[in-house]
């Protein structure tokens, strides 16, 4: 298939806006026409050279394209030239990242821009290396059969080569095959356990001054946060009792480099590593920046600062293989999905880790071409086989596993931390040889960046639920695919190496698919439970579509995008215990549903998720409780049995062990473990508790057990359906935080900008036990050590905060309001919602008279890009606004003029659900009202905390609520000016303020 263009110059280009988009014809008229007008045009013309094909029909409100695209995406462009080097999908982000424009440079970009920035990505196409150009020849024959647009014009910017004959299909194919030639690595001998040498606090200054240097910008704070710091590098007294240091660090103290000075010196003394754990990707990426300064050298910087995350974030180079296959087997009118894989292959060469989600790939990658590609890719089935994986010693995961064994620093975040500590807590130690329990070893140093959600962290780590979605996952993954065309292989099949070796464990695979098949929900579960809760609802019998089929095996993660593996079933199968377990949950749940809908019944209507209390329990769902305990056990046995008898081969394994052989038995146990025994005790110990009183300590409760319906993942089904799960969380959740963690930690760093609430009622020392008590440090056997250093912002003159009095509830007041703000502000807003429906309504009324007036408005929830993307946008174009929910609110770092105004639609209260209730209940000390206000202050502070990121910004800060209580002021800076006005009384003060 050719190409529809030889030059860049013979497509029209386009840049498509809110309000006036900008177009170039193919005769050369550059012409600014409104966005209903461009629709039309383009009928008339051929498919434009644009940024963002997919985004851009969206915003023209058009169908999407079936691939592959004609149109010229200077993004495809890019990634040919750059694979591994992110850029801001828009055309002043490329125009940046080229250095066609100055940063100081805010005039809006024509569309006559792209083709300046396609002829430059093309000039440096025809200087790549000679080897990244011979690789580009091989590939370009598969772009052109999968109908690339941009063949021709790259085949004729690529110099040709020399002294070659023609290249066969066969080396062609070869060239996508990255996994033939990618580095492998080699183990290393173990490393020995870390040193206790203290770090002081002279040793903590002195190392932050040298790393800082002469010309850095002076932060008052940052020396004495160091040497603060460095009492969680002191060598602990005693055992199960680490050393902690509660750190308040105010917005630009320079925290970051205030630990990495005493950690270095730490991992240095020591040869140990420190793991810096934060709450958000963004976060443990500017860290991995920061390190630049103690590590110049980008090779030494690989090797000793290791990021890591949960292996579903990495790509997985036989989930690569099974896709690249699988396309390469079809026709060539079905090639089209080669095209992305084209450009994976190009950057899993050249990347750093090979992390797809929040690395060096670019977050707009998945939606610039097939949706849940990335999920395919990725190691999210929870099938890895380790070593008898063809590709273990090229794993991208297995290469940073090592790295991290022998890095000075780990940048982890908290839910891979907590799940570490938890994975640990919960395998016995007969089942632990050597470092079998932690495929990353067990640190002994911890920095909690972002520590204010610890508490948030360690409610999702430690917390059980038992639902339609997660038993059909397990199920999955013992038994693999069960019709449709799924990929999904389970343990007989992944477990065939060890049956060669091991022969008896065929009988006990064999027991265990058995005892599955009878035990856990069948595929078209969910069809069955939802039409079950129709016929109990319906006063008259309905006939229903049943739901297209929701199990794991038809997931977007396991399949082809066009493949669709409904499995209906005409026959009504046996009842099954979790199944009818469920059904009993479901009805359960809607007999109790009026009371729980009264009570939350208010200005937002029903809550989308629907719960109810698990006590008290009725007698059928006690019975079929009881039934579904015995098939939970029924699957265990036999687990347990593998388990222990792998365990068995493990250890009398012949003084000279056979390596690859031990490394696939420790990978398997550590798989069988984690993947389904532990899944099953936690279900275990859920379903024994409905035929038991509730567990408490000391008068309260140990664990919050509650019923909740949510609907299906809209990709897993076509039609209606809807999940029911049994949860159980734990009334206080920095309980186990503390457990797992105590025994094997010396040091702990707990550092946030927002430890402590700003209660206007508690002095200082009270506002510091309360925070010990959230962050679950009240419950270590060593007290902590506290320390808070102030901003060294000039809030009373640096900013300014509103409460506007006249603005109603209504959505299209609302609108106005944000309107009218933004506009004042000429764009550089931040507009932060409560609910995602709000958000909606607001974007869908002001985007279009926002783009008249030039300035962009994006949409969490609403444009198609990933949060990390979207943050790269609004700071990239300093005229744009955008509005999100609460990820926005946490972790956003935009500091200048791009972003100069938050605007709060709501105040940030608790969402009253049950396990908010009980909390409230028994945590608040018997001032239900103060814990509410706790954590929307918090909350609040956190928000604030976007606006001043650097000592010459300036912003203002609105709430749109009248009702906003003036005892939640005090969560704002001391110094803020604090003012309650009429929206246009507000609207001239900020224009005095923001553009005298």
């Amino acid at each position: 298939m050719s190409s529809l263009f030889r030059s860049i110059f013979d497509a029209p280009a386009l840049i498509a806006r809110h309000g006036l988009s900008s177009l170039v014809t193919p005769d050369g008229e550059v012409l600014d026409i409104p966005l209903s007008e461009v629709r039309n045009t383009l009928r008339q013309l051929p498919p434009p050279l644009l940024i963002h094909g997919p985004a851009t029909l969206r915003l023209l409100d058009l169908p999407p394209e079936p691939p592959p695209a004609p149109w010229l995406d200077l993004l495809e462009l890019f990634l040919l030239v750059h694979p591994a080097r992110n850029v801001t999908p828009t055309a002043r982000g490329l125009a940046l990242e080229l250095n066609l424009i100055s940063p100081d440079d805010t005039t809006p970009l024509h569309a006559d821009s792209l083709y300046e920035i396609a002829q430059h990505l093309l000039d440096e196409l025809a200087k790549q290396s000679p080897q990244k150009i011979a690789t580009l020849h091989l590939l370009l024959p598969t772009l052109r059969q999968a109908g690339w647009s941009w063949h021709d014009i790259v085949r004729d910017a690529l110099p040709p080569l020399e002294n070659t004959g023609q290249p066969s299909r066969a080396r062609e194919v070869d060239a996508l095959k990255i996994w033939k030639r990618l580095p492998l690595w080699e183990d290393r001998a173990p490393r020995p356990a870390a040193g206790s040498h203290p770090v002081s606090q002279q040793e903590a200054r002195r190392r932050l001054s040298a790393l800082l240097g002469r010309d850095a910008e002076p932060r008052p704070g940052q020396a004495d946060f160091a040497s603060a710091a460095s009492y969680a590098f002191t060598p602990r007294d005693v055992a199960n009792a680490p050393n902690i240091m509660l750190a308040e660090a105010g917005t630009g103290t320079g925290k970051t480099m205030g630990y990495i000075a005493p950690a270095s010196l730490w991992a240095e003394k020591n040869d140990g590593a420190v793991w810096v754990s934060t709450y958000t990707r963004h976060l443990q990426l500017q860290i991995e920046q920061e390190l630049t300064r103690l590590y110049p050298d980008p090779t030494k910087r690989h090797e000793l600062a290791v990021i890591r995350k949960g292996r579903e974030n990495y790509l997985c180079l036989l989930n690569l293989e099974d896709v690249t296959t699988t396309l390469l087997n079809r026709p060539p009118q079905g090639q089209h999905g080669l095209i992305p894989l084209v450009f994976l292959a190009l950057w899993a060469e050249a990347t750093g880790d090979g992390d797809l989600m929040g690395g060096d790939l670019p977050g707009w990658f998945g939606d610039l071409f097939q949706p849940g590609l990335l999920n395919m890719i990725a190691d999210r089935r929870g099938e890895c086989i380790h070593s008898a994986c063809p590709h273990y010693q090229s794993c991208f995961i297995e290469h940073g596993i090592r790295r991290a064994q022998h890095a000075q620093f780990v940048i982890a975040n908290h839910a891979l931390v907590l799940s570490q500590a938890a994975w640990n807590a919960m395998l016995p130690q007969e089942l632990a040889p050597g470092n079998l329990a932690d495929e990353h070893g067990v640190p002994t140093r911890y920095v909690f960046d972002e520590g204010h959600h610890i508490p948030d962290a360690a409610d999702s780590a430690f917390s059980l639920v038992f639902s339609g979605l997660e038993a059909a996952d397990l199920r999955r993954w013992i038994l693999g695919a069960e019709g449709g065309r799924s990929r999904a292989r389970g343990l007989m099949r992944r477990m065939e190496d060890l049956m060669d070796r091991l022969p008896s464990l065929k009988d006990m695979l064999q027991e265990l698919v058995y005892a599955t098949q009878k035990g856990l929900p069948r595929p078209g579960w969910s069809g069955r439970l939802h039409e079950a809760r129709q016929a109990r609802l319906s006063p008259q019998p309905v006939e229903t579509a049943r739901p297209e089929e929701d199990t794991p095996h038809s997931r977007p993660d396991d399949d082809d995008e066009d493949i669709v593996s409904p499995d209906i079933v005409e026959e009504t199968p046996p009842s099954q215990p979790a199944e009818d377990f469920l059904q009993m949950l479901d009805m359960h749940l809607d007999a109790r549903m009026t009371e729980i809908q009264m009570q939350t019944r208010g200005e937002q209507g029903h809550y989308a998720r629907q719960e109810c209390d698990l006590h008290p329990i009725p007698a059928p769902l006690r019975d079929r409780a009881e039934a579904l305990l015995t098939a939970l056990q029924d699957i265990m046995t036999p687990l347990d049995r593998i388990i222990r008898h792998l365990q068995d081969a493990l250890e009398n394994q012949e003084e000279d062990p056979d390596t690859s052989f031990q490394q696939r038995l420790e990978g398997t146990i550590r798989s069988l473990y984690r993947r389904a025994l532990s899944r099953l005790q936690g279900w275990i110990s859920m379903v024994r508790a409905i035929m038991e009183q509730p567990v408490t300590q000391r008068g309260l409760p140990t664990y919050v057990d509650f019923i909740q319906r949510e609907p299906l993942p809209a990709t897993r089904i076509l039609q209606a359906g809807h999940d029911i799960a049994l949860n159980r969380h734990w009334l206080d959740p920095t309980i186990p935080f503390a457990s797992t963690l105590q025994s094997t930690t010396h040091g702990l760093l707990i550092t946030s900008a927002t430890l402590r609430d700003r209660s206007p009622e508690e002095d200082g020392e009270t506002g510091w036990d309360k925070a010990e008590r959230r962050l679950g440090t009240a419950h270590f056997l060593n007290p902590p050590m506290r320390a808070a250093l102030m901003s060294p912002f000039d809030y009373a003159h640096q900013t300014r905060a509103y409460i506007i009095t006249d603005v109603s509830r209504d959505p299209a007041t609302q609108a106005q309001a944000f309107q009218a703000l933004f506009e004042i502000a000429n764009g550089g807003a931040l507009g932060l919602f409560t609910a995602i429906r709000r958000l909606k309504e607001v974007h869908r009324r002001i985007h279009e008279k926002l783009g008249m007036k030039h300035i962009p408005l994006y949409a969490q929830h609403v444009d198609a890009m990933n949060n990390a993307t979207l943050v790269d946008v609004f700071r990239t174009e300093t005229n744009s606004c955008l509005l999100g929910t609460d990820a926005m609110r946490d972790g956003v770092d935009v500091p200048g003029d791009a972003l100069r105004m938050v605007v709060v639609e709501r105040t940030p209260w608790p969402r009253p659900d049950i396990l908010h209730r009980e909390r409230r209940r028994h945590l608040s000390g018997g001032r239900p009202g103060d814990y509410d206000d706790l954590i929307t202050r918090m909350r609040l502070q956190q928000a604030f905390g976007r606006l001043i990121r650097r000592a010459d910004d300036r912003g203002v800060f609105i709430i749109l609520d009248s009702r906003m209580p003036s005892r939640l002021l005090s969560a704002f800076p001391n110094g803020v000016p604090i003012q309650r006005l009429p929206l246009n009384e507000a609207l001239e003060d900020i224009d005095t303020f923001l553009n005298r």
